[in-house]
């Protein structure tokens, strides 16, 4: 992996968009994510700072933006730090905006 990307499957684990990194593996393979807007095919796909992703659960469809990569797994409150929600307007704000 190229230095600031980060595999998808481990980005939406650590951002607990599955209990498991097999999980989020599958959640691609099948075909559930877009990165930028377009399929991705493969888990190994790299992720950047600024990328939009857009997960099409079974109980939701979310777009975020990615703000953070991660170093593990962390709790919720941690998880939720690497994206900004795109997909409610109004949603909560861009965190990397609070200190200008």
């Amino acid at each position: 992996m190229k230095e600031g990307q980060l595999r998808l499957d481990k980005w939406l684990w650590f951002a607990r968009f599955a209990r498991t990194r097999s999980l989020a593996a599958r959640l691609v393979c099948d075909g559930y994510v877009r990165l930028n807007g377009k399929r991705v095919e493969t888990p190994a796909k790299g992720v950047c700072v600024g990328d939009v992703v857009t997960v099409a659960a079974a109980h939701a469809t979310l777009s975020v933006r990615v703000l953070g990569l991660g170093e593990r797994r962390g709790p919720a409150p941690e998880a939720r730090r690497l994206y900004a929600d795109l997909s409610q307007p109004g949603g909560p704000p861009d965190p990397s905006l609070e200190s200008v």
